[in-house]
């Protein structure tokens, strides 16, 4: 009977430890994305400046457009472009 609460103690330690490890990683994954996202976001940003100076065509780099192509990466970059697009006209 004591062997019993044993094995049944270390199978609620092990859920009780899966559960908290589910609960820490997932924020991790989700802040390495963001960073990821927002590295891509700001090396386009640039990239895209550096290009379009030929067209004579430019994106600021201020804080909404670095929050933007930060948070939203590839799409945000794009989006950036379009609504300057937009105003130029």
């Amino acid at each position: 009977m004591e062997v019993l609460n044993v094995v049944i103690a270390a199978l609620f330690l092990l859920v009780i430890l899966y559960i908290v490890a589910q609960v820490f990683i997932k924020p991790v994954k989700l802040l390495w994305k963001l960073l990821i996202n927002s590295a891509v976001g700001l090396v386009l940003l640039v990239l895209v400046n550096y290009l379009a100076s030929y067209f004579d065509f430019s994106l600021p780099v201020n804080i909404i457009s670095v929050l933007i192509a930060g948070f939203l990466g590839i799409p945000g970059v794009i989006l950036l472009i379009c609504l300057q697009l937009l105003l130029m006209q």
